[in-house]
């Protein structure tokens, strides 16, 4: 069976293997803007045809050296019409959907970081990918306006978060009161009640909220809900030990009613496990409780290590939204 040259699998689309290079090693760059490597001789980037709009498709040709030296449209008009390659549809609807959801969530965490991060600040860095937004705003304010500022990360991929925009990391140990921690939520309800845990950092992202002064959260406009669960649909994630999680489980659905469902990962063989070495259970209720009641009684129970459930934790709120607005609510004073 012939193999295909190094141009076959371009951008994920399948080219005619090249005339003369059966079973030539090398191929294409695994992502756009990389270096370019081929099998033998040095073969140049192949050039892309003209279009109206947005990205066209990658040309390729067997005389790929001929390229570089002929102007690009006479080296067009030279290729055979099989393999030139119309310009690339217009965004998918949902593509559009993706690029709105998190210029929403940019939206948010820009806000929070222009009206609540000062000099002099220790600060709880959240988890997710909305934070992601705000840390980069902190950079940018922190090199611009020379602040001086200490993070404290919520979870693994929050510390590497704060080393790759060079913030300064700290921990609870130096710093055990906090001025201010930022983070996000799966879902924000009237009385900014919010579920979190969807990442599965939820304990460490209680703790460090918990030691502020101040817990401000960033959203897009899809976490907004009158009450929870009417747009989040996965459960109150519950921090569990590994030992105890059936025993929680039963408890779980006997005492609130729904169903508690141990977390399985998704590229291993098993259940997710936390930062603290623990399970996760995602509890589906099927009723609107009395969160504050239900959190503390979940907290009773043995083997839970902490809920999902941030319970008058919340000052205030800001939810990116479609329109490139930005929503901010405060908690009730009730």
């Amino acid at each position: 069976m012939q193999r295909p040259g190094p141009f076959s699998t371009l951008y994920g689309r399948v080219l005619a293997p090249l005339p003369g290079r059966a079973g030539a090693g090398g191929g294409a760059s695994s992502g756009g803007g990389g270096s370019w490597r081929a099998g033998e001789p040095h073969v140049p980037p192949p050039q892309r045809e003209p279009s109206g709009g947005g990205s066209g498709h990658v040309v390729a040709s067997a005389a790929a050296p001929a390229l570089a030296r002929s102007p690009p449209a006479a080296a067009l008009r030279a290729l055979p019409p099989a393999l030139v390659f119309q310009p690339a549809p217009p965004p998918s609807h949902t593509s559009r959907t993706m690029s709105k959801t998190e210029e929403a969530k940019r939206l948010a965490g820009r806000a929070a970081v222009e009206n609540h991060v000062e000099n002099n600040q220790v600060l709880g860095i959240g988890s997710g990918s909305t934070i992601v937004h705000a840390v980069q705003r902190i950079a940018e304010r922190v090199k611009q306006e020379n602040l001086n500022v200490v993070c404290i990360p919520t979870s693994f991929q929050a510390r590497q978060l704060i080393l790759q925009n060079g913030l300064p990391l700290s921990d609870l140990d130096r710093h055990p009161e906090l001025d201010l921690a930022i983070d996000g939520a799966d879902e924000v309800d009237a009385d900014l009640n919010l579920i979190k845990g969807g990442g599965g950092c939820l304990t460490q992202e209680k703790i460090v909220a918990g030691y502020a002064k101040r817990f401000i959260v960033i959203a897009d406009y899809r976490k907004d809900s009158k009450n929870l669960g009417e747009h989040w649909v996965k459960g109150v994630p519950i921090e569990v030990i590994p030992m105890a999680y059936v025993p929680v489980a039963r408890a779980l659905a006997r005492m609130f009613g729904g169903v508690a469902e141990l977390r399985m990962a998704e590229r291993k063989a098993g259940p997710v496990v936390t930062d603290n070495g623990n399970f996760l259970l995602d509890w589906k209720f099927d009723r609107v409780h009395p969160w504050s009641e239900v959190n503390t009684a979940i907290k009773m129970i043995p083997g839970v290590v902490d809920t999902g459930l941030f319970i008058n934790m919340a000052e205030r709120v800001y939810f990116g939204m479609e329109d490139g607005s930005v929503s901010v609510r405060e908690r009730p004073s009730h």
